[in-house]
């Protein structure tokens, strides 16, 4: 996954869209949030088994909803100046030396 090309593409829509000025860093989080709660809602109320088992449809929205996220995570990114590979390696890093690999 080329994130470089993912983000030069979510800019276009952006740009296309005159959306701009409604990417602000609290609005992307937010809106990341939201994407998450509708994530969540797909598990709400299944079994431990039933999550890990979830049918064609499902599985096909939950893709749908993970998209989302990493989109608008992306996006914040954008707008912060954040490198998206720097900082989730950053992170990998201090969770292996934190808690072992």
């Amino acid at each position: 996954m080329n994130l470089d090309e993912l983000t030069a593409r979510l800019h276009a829509i952006r740009d296309h869209n005159d959306w701009r000025g409604f990417h602000s860093p609290k609005n992307l989080a937010m809106a990341a949030s939201v994407e998450m709660a509708e994530l969540v809602e797909i598990f709400q109320w299944l079994s431990e088994d039933q999550s890990r088992q979830l049918p064609a449809d499902e599985l096909a929205h939950a893709g749908q909803e993970v998209g989302d996220i990493v989109l608008y995570l992306l996006l914040l990114c954008s707008e912060l100046g954040l490198d998206m590979n720097e900082v989730v390696r950053a992170k990998l890093a201090d969770s292996e030396r934190r808690f072992g690999q």
